[in-house]
């Protein structure tokens, strides 16, 4: 009987090595599936942090598009209202011009209708100044094409070049011209 416990003892061994073998084979093809586990996360991980980097960066396009747009706009709207001012004082300015050439012609300056006349003009300026409009100082000044519009020359002692006469004065709107100075020029 002893015989038989040696050998039961013995099959036991065998069964317990065996058991370990198996606990290792186990605990190894375990330890590899979490590996494989964590590198599918990390894989995982990895898109979904390119994918996050991709829309922040699609964002961002988007946010400098809007932004440019807003700009855009802006300036498109200011650029339509400079327009249509300019429009409506290009169209003023002829009339602005008889109400001067009506009260240089007046004999009577102490008269109520040039007084009125002259009121008249004065808020018509007013108009022009709440717009930006600034009157291009000519006379006397060096002749500049950008500014000014020269319909004859005439022999003078002033400088060659120099505005000697303004036919008709002319305009800015915030350093554009809205209507350029007719002058005649010195030779």
């Amino acid at each position: 009987m002893v015989d038989e416990d040696k050998t039961i003892n013995n099959e036991d061994q065998k069964t317990d090595g065996d058991n370990v073998i198996s606990d290792n084979e186990q605990k190894n093809e375990d330890d590899a599936k979490e590996v494989d586990d964590i590198n599918h996360t990390k894989k995982l991980l990895a898109e979904k942090e390119e994918v996050i980097e991709d829309l922040n960066n699609k964002i961002a396009r988007l946010q400098a598009d809007f932004l440019n747009y807003k700009k855009r706009s802006e300036k498109e709207k200011e650029e339509s209202v400079n327009f249509g001012i300019q429009a409506v004082i290009t169209d003023l300015l002829p009339i602005i011009d008889n109400f001067e050439r009506a009260l240089e012609a007046a004999s009577n300056k102490e008269d109520s209708f040039y007084k009125g006349v002259d009121m008249i003009k004065d808020q018509l300026y007013s108009l022009l100044e709440k717009y930006n409009i600034k009157e291009i100082k000519a006379l006397g000044e060096k002749f500049d094409p950008n500014i000014h519009h020269a319909i004859s020359t005439v022999d003078t002692q002033e400088e060659a070049g120099t505005v000697v006469e303004v036919y008709q004065k002319g305009y800015l709107m915030e350093d554009k011209v809205v209507r350029p100075s007719m002058v005649i020029v010195s030779k």
